[in-house]
């Protein structure tokens, strides 16, 4: 009988895989997110990150609304859910949203993962490769990234600082032929500027006579320092059938349950929704519930007021040390709310060459030319005041001034 011995038999060099798409290998990541990650050492006091201050969290409040929903509601919290979002949720943001001077009703919204999906599903929804958006000059980073990831072109508005300037986006809207202005009119990421009434207004005109899809988003807004309320863009009868409002728990409640929404005219908000269901199916069932439980247990709004409160008195904090840790002829915002301030060192400064030598005195910021569409000013920065406790952001404030100082000297040294 004849033995056959199995020797293996030397295989080809696999194969290349197929390349990752277009889109994926020229949009890159979040110069935020890889700032946090460089400087997560608990020693370094961290401006970078837009990171609401987790000692405000109501915690207790929120845990009793979970508890509260699956001891009452464990079926329906743990099964799927619609597309467009649990009713009592959607009911309780109308009401919100209603009593804030938009009437809305629960129909008008579909619940997100986060604002930041309400971004890629009008992305998806809106968007062909190689249409025009509009943006403000900065821009919120994430989304210059979804639209990028859409294959828009992104162009700048000129403004100044108040904020978008609506003669110069009437000028653009008849040159590019744009298909959306995305802007965040109060409280801005990066700025901290709040765009004023008149001039909501008169970019309300602009869209509704020239035709434009406006995407307001407001994550911000209910965290108001001082000064008086301004209305929503999509409150202007010019803009009402071509706004998209955007709304998000992550500032006001926390933004680990990634609960979002938007608000938007019915065709475009079944385009959303039918997104949505390639995407996700829906938003976690149970952080629905519990979010409309607190909604009804607790008075979410005492507890933003609280929280604006000690978010004024840190940007406070920021606002008095800035003098001594800037070089002289800086500048910077002074937000009625939110989160963010933004600076201008003086010129022929580079904030993103700077920053290595900062992260040295254990303490970080944002360099502000990825937030800029066109041409980045190098020379700006953007600051997260709500954090970090007053005394933290003064020490915080002191090592920025040594970093910045150790750094000028040795590029003059270079020089």
């Amino acid at each position: 009988m004849t033995v056959t011995e199995n020797v293996p038999v030397p295989s080809a060099s696999p194969a290349p895989v197929p390349p990752l798409a277009a889109r994926a290998r020229s949009i890159g990541g979040s110069p935020v997110r890889d700032i946090l990650a460089v400087t997560a050492r608990p020693e370094v006091i961290n401006f970078a990150g837009g990171l609401p201050a987790p000692e405000l969290f109501d915690a207790e409040g929120i845990a009793a609304a979970y508890r509260d929903v699956l001891a009452e509601l464990p079926a329906r919290a743990l099964q799927y859910s619609t597309t467009e979002g649990e009713p009592s949720l959607r009911a309780a943001l109308a009401a919100r949203t209603t009593a804030r001077g938009l009437e809305t009703g629960p129909d008008d919204l579909l619940v997100t993962t986060g604002s930041q999906q309400a971004l890629s599903l009008l992305a998806t929804a809106l968007l062909e490769p190689g249409d025009t958006v509009l943006v403000e000059s900065p821009c919120y980073l994430a989304a210059l990234q979804a639209f990028g990831f859409a294959g828009a072109r992104v162009v700048a508005v000129p403004g100044d600082e108040d904020g978008i300037d609506p003669e110069a986006l009437e000028e653009l809207v008849l040159r590019e032929r744009p298909k959306l202005l995305y802007t965040v009119p109060t409280f801005q990421n990066p700025t901290g500027r709040t765009l004023p009434a008149a001039r909501r207004a008169a970019v309300a005109e602009v869209a509704g006579r020239r035709g434009l899809w406006i995407v307001e988003d407001d994550p911000y807004g209910e965290l108001r320092f001082e000064g008086e309320r301004v209305p929503w863009i999509a409150s202007y009868d010019g803009a009402r059938d071509r706004a998209v409002l955007l709304g998000s728990f992550s500032k006001v409640m926390a933004p680990g349950l990634r609960l979002g929404w938007l608000r938007a005219p019915a065709a475009l908000r079944r385009a959303c929704a039918v997104a949505k269901q390639a995407a996700d199916l829906h938003t976690p069932t149970v952080n629905q519930l519990a979010a409309a439980r607190y909604l009804a247990d607790r008075d979410l709004d005492a507890h933003v007021a609280r929280v604006a409160a000690v978010y004024g008195a840190r940007r406070d904090a920021m606002l008095a040390g800035l003098p001594e840790a800037l070089p002289a002829g800086s500048v910077w915002t002074r937000p009625e709310g939110g989160m963010f301030l933004w600076a201008r060192l003086p010129e022929g400064h580079d904030t993103t060459a700077l920053l290595p030598g900062v992260v040295r005195h254990d303490v970080a910021y944002v360099p502000g030319a990825p937030f800029h569409a066109g041409e980045p000013d190098r020379a700006t920065l953007r600051l997260c005041f709500v954090t970090q406790t007053p005394d933290e952001i003064a020490e915080g404030l002191r090592r920025l001034g040594e970093g910045l100082r150790e750094g000028l000297r040795e590029g003059l040294r270079e020089a």
